[in-house]
């Protein structure tokens, strides 16, 4: 049977639409090792496509690249002959002559993962956001016309240029540790993650030093800002940008500064920017117990941090950002880009603060040696990825709020569906303070406190005083709870 492309072909059920410059990637996970995954040589083998939507069915002769390729929830990179990416909450069910179907055929039968979404947006907030691009659009249009020497005279003046010009005022201190990622993230119309990396690119001189393309650059940042999920209430673009402002506050420490290279500061702010890539809103465990592909990918282990780094490198590759480096180079960035957003999975975390104690404790320890200084950038990246509570309360406190909503959003799923509720996601027994003391104490204190003894510096002692103050007002918060038998969030609200 013969398949004529001029019909529309089916859409797959997404979280949100896809963006035309990305139909050719999506979505946002790669597998390396196809062979492993569907018992063949190659994908291309592959002979029948089923979607959720329709019972499609393409002959195998020549329809894979044209195909696959053009797909939102699944698609092949023609220029890799082992790459398949699938996007984490499409439901697509893919099938071989032999009737391999790949692990989401056991998803739990009664969950939408589009659950985990809100309610598409009103008209209101869609003309909102369409101004938002337009604005930003005509930002780097005419940064671009100035790149290639080209002036206006009759330029048009773009609304929010004061806000740029704040945001930029912003910038002038990005290694301040009370930096307002909030604040930077409206004055940026949302653009936090692409303007705050693409400004450390250059503060760190790495554009100059790798050669890279300012287009390209561009164009990866805005890739990866878009693979994150807008509706997640803690794990989307703006945590990414704090992290990454808080591993420049690291790099920028005086044992770090002197020792680093170029190479280190590269992996790293990568690393930063995409560690939490399509993060879908729900935690490792409630991918395990609802039977998600990925979690029977990744033998339950690591699932999330490890499709974090998969879409990293499918985006790389995509962007071709580093098409000029050496196959060699480009697959050390990769695998270093994978060792350090591994390390940044929570239940690792006793693993890494032993090591690190005993790398303190050896008299041969020294920055000069690549895997020393590999390690301490693991360990930098996982201070970044959880330093909320290091923050000034007011700030600590909104990500706590935003954390919290996102824990009992699945709990609430959980409960919908007749799960047992994941620890930490119930809100009818957790409250944000609670959770807060419990996570500083046993979570945070212990690798801050090695931390500070690495580094000793004003910025480490600072740290330290913002968490035992955090603490002490949640402890104060969760008392006064006690003592009234009021929520301890509405009390904590009434202190700011």
């Amino acid at each position: 049977m013969a398949v004529c492309y001029q019909y529309q072909l089916p859409v797959l059920p997404l979280d949100r639409p896809v963006p035309k410059h990305v139909l050719s990637r999506r979505g946002a996970i790669s597998f390396s090792s196809s062979s492993s995954l569907f018992g063949c040589a190659n994908p291309r083998v592959l002979s029948q496509t089923f979607t959720n939507s329709s019972n499609l069915w393409i002959p195998s002769s020549g329809w894979e690249e044209r195909f696959l390729e053009r797909r939102g929830a699944i698609s092949y990179e023609s220029s890799d002959q082992t790459a398949l990416y699938i996007r984490m909450l499409g439901d697509v069910r893919v099938r071989s002559r032999a009737g391999f179907q790949p692990e989401r055929r056991d998803s739990h039968p009664y969950i939408d993962f589009r659950l985990l979404h809100l309610p598409p947006e009103t008209e209101e907030l869609a003309s909102a956001r369409k101004i938002r691009r337009l604005l930003s659009f005509q930002r780097y249009f005419r940064s671009t016309r100035l790149l290639h020497g080209i002036s206006s005279q009759n330029s048009l003046c773009i609304l929010d240029d004061d806000y740029s010009g704040q945001a930029m005022r912003m910038l002038e201190k990005d290694a301040s540790w009370n930096f307002d990622i909030f604040l930077f993230d409206r004055l940026t119309n949302g653009n936090s993650l692409i303007t705050l990396t693409f400004h450390l690119f250059k503060y760190h001189g790495l554009i100059e030093h790798f050669h890279l393309d300012l287009v390209k650059l561009r164009r990866f940042l805005v890739m990866v800002q878009d693979d994150y999920h807008r509706n997640n209430p803690y794990h989307n673009a703006l945590h990414a940008a704090d992290v990454t402002q808080a591993m420049h506050c690291y790099l920028k420490e005086a044992k770090l500064a002197k020792s680093v290279s170029p190479w280190d500061i590269l992996v790293g702010l990568l690393a930063a920017a995409t560690h939490d890539m399509d993060h879908p809103g729900v935690n490792q465990l409630f991918l395990i117990k609802t039977n998600h592909y990925l979690a029977s990918l990744y033998k339950n282990t690591s699932v999330l941090e490890n499709h974090h780094w998969r879409s990293a490198v499918c985006v790389l590759q995509e962007s071709k950002l580093f098409s000029h480096l050496s196959v060699e180079e480009s697959c050390q960035i990769g695998r270093q880009l994978g060792s350090l957003i591994l390390a940044t999975d929570i239940s690792r975390q006793n693993e890494f603060l032993s090591q690190l104690r005993t790398y303190l404790d050896m008299r041969h320890f020294s920055l000069d040696d690549a895997g020393h200084r590999h390690f301490i950038l693991q360990i930098a990246l996982k201070c970044a990825d959880i330093s909320n509570p290091c923050r000034p309360w007011e700030l600590s406190k909104k990500w706590s709020e935003k954390v919290c909503q996102e824990f009992f959003r699945q709990g609430d799923i959980e409960r919908q569906h007749k799960l047992s509720i994941s620890q930490l996601c119930d809100r009818h027994t957790e409250t944000t303070a609670n959770i807060q003391i419990g996570f500083i104490t046993y979570v945070v204190k212990p690798l801050f406190v090695e931390w500070s003894r690495f580094c000793n510096t004003t910025l480490s002692q600072t740290m330290l005083g913002h968490l035992s103050l955090n603490n002490a007002i949640w402890k104060g918060c969760l008392q006064e709870c006690t003592q009234s038998g009021d929520d301890a969030d509405s009390i904590c609200e009434e202190m700011d």
